[in-house]
């Protein structure tokens, strides 16, 4: 059972730094205050965002921005080794002994400015991971106050399992969106229900505005005539085709947008007609329902 609150949706912080948008820390500090005023209040990191060097950044930002630390929440994620300038790694790899999960929850906790997550996640599985080992660092760390809540991220329900086994699963974060769709079948999001594991989404829009296929052409045709019909925004119509399935995934915006940031809870108030979630479904599929 989940022992925090996370908003309905999560601001993702990846694309905020130097991999993609580049925000300034006052820039940086101007969203925070935009998400808090809209009501997201969750904030979606990894050590590895903009080569080790997000988290800093955000930090920075968040100590400038006055904001009382429980007003917000903090998720990040490690046990991916990246090659960067900051890291002198030999190759990307998986790495999660507890040293260096203790490690890597404490080097971001001095980067984000604060002196517990709400939630760790491990960022992807990895073959060579021991689940007693991971259980053992994840009880320190929440027995220092470190992290309050233990989550996975782009793990299977067998993955999750093992580790299952050996500790407590808040959350999983996953790719789920109406253009991948797959976790809805293959039996992720069942096992997640089956053990109360909140699901939450990355990339929530899916490949609806990033890919030039067929399957996007349909789904673009049933999303323009919604747009006419709810006389809301496309993305705003994704997040709730999202919102409305049973396991309650909270999906992760990565926009950095402000009007897009100040509208995105309108998707939480959207209540999509059961017909319109399977039209939608069926043109990602390309076929009507079995």
């Amino acid at each position: 059972m989940n022992k925090t609150t996370v908003s309905p949706i999560i601001a993702g912080v990846m694309n905020w730094g130097v991999w993609d948008k580049n925000l300034s820390v006052s820039e940086m500090e101007n969203r925070i205050h935009i998400c808090l005023e809209n009501k997201i209040t969750t904030f979606d990191h990894a050590d590895i965002y903009g080569g080790y060097t997000t988290e800093a950044q955000f930090g920075k930002a968040f100590v400038k921005s006055g904001i009382a630390r429980e007003k917000m929440e903090l998720i990040s994620k490690c046990g991916i080794q990246l090659v960067t300038e900051n890291r002198n790694y030999p190759l990307k790899q998986y790495e999660y002994s507890k040293e260096y999960i203790i490690a890597s929850v404490e080097n971001s906790l001095k980067n984000l400015q604060t002196s517990y997550l709400d939630v760790l996640l491990l960022h992807r599985p990895s073959p060579l991971m021991q689940a007693d080992e991971i259980a053992e660092a994840v009880l320190k760390l929440k027995t220092e106050g470190k992290i309050i809540d233990f989550g996975l991220s782009n793990f299977t329900p067998s993955q999750s399992e093992l580790i299952r086994q050996k500790t407590d699963i808040g959350y999983n974060q996953i790719s789920f969106s109406a253009t991948n769709y797959q976790p809805m079948l293959d039996g992720s999001l069942d096992y997640m229900q089956l053990h109360h594991i909140k699901p939450m989404s990355w990339n929530p829009l899916g490949s609806v505005f990033r890919a030039d296929n067929e399957q996007t052409h349909r789904l673009k045709v049933v999303l323009a005539r919604l747009v006419a019909k709810y006389e809301l925004g496309a993305d705003t119509i994704l997040l709730s085709w999202i919102l409305k399935h049973p396991a309650k995934i909270v999906p992760i915006a990565g926009t950095v947008n402000v009007a897009r940031l100040q509208s995105l809870m309108k998707a939480v108030e959207l209540k999509l007609d059961q017909e319109d979630w399977f039209a939608i479904w069926s043109e990602s599929m390309g076929n009507e329902v079995p």
